[in-house]
This record gives C-alpha cells, sequence and structure tokens, in this order.
C-alpha cells in the first residue's frame, strides 16, 4: 500500500482539495458517507474542476447546482 510519501505533491493537493469539496456538501446536507461515494463517483469531473482552479466551495456549489 502506498503511503503519503509515495504520492506526488499534485495528488495530495487534490486529495486534500477534494477533503475540503466533502466539507463543503456534508454542510449541505449529504452525509459524510454520501459525500464520499458520490466524490468518488464524479471523481474525474472534480479532478477537472480542481486544475480548472475551482476553490472546493465552488466546486461542491457547482456540483450541487448539476444535479
Amino acid at each position: 500500500m502506498a503511503t503519503d510519501k509515495d504520492n506526488d505533491p499534485d495528488l495530495q493537493a487534490l486529495i486534500q482539495w477534494c477533503t475540503e469539496v466533502e466539507g463543503f456538501l456534508v454542510a449541505a446536507g449529504a452525509s459524510r458517507e454520501e459525500a464520499q461515494d458520490y466524490i468518488e463517483q464524479e471523481a474525474e469531473w472534480f479532478t477537472d474542476q480542481f486544475y480548472d482552479g475551482l476553490t472546493p466551495e465552488e466546486a461542491a456549489k457547482a456540483s450541487l447546482n448539476d444535479q
């Protein structure tokens, strides 16, 4: 199993960013499990938002508006 030391800095930043997105989704009413599942299901979309420079809050709001 890979450790945090084995992950590249971009991957670490993306993981941290997704963790912050998760917090905003939970604050909007999702359970932690629902938020995690949703981020996993939409991983490509969230990755694009990360590289496009959206903040975690902006990405969470955008994902909620698309539903």
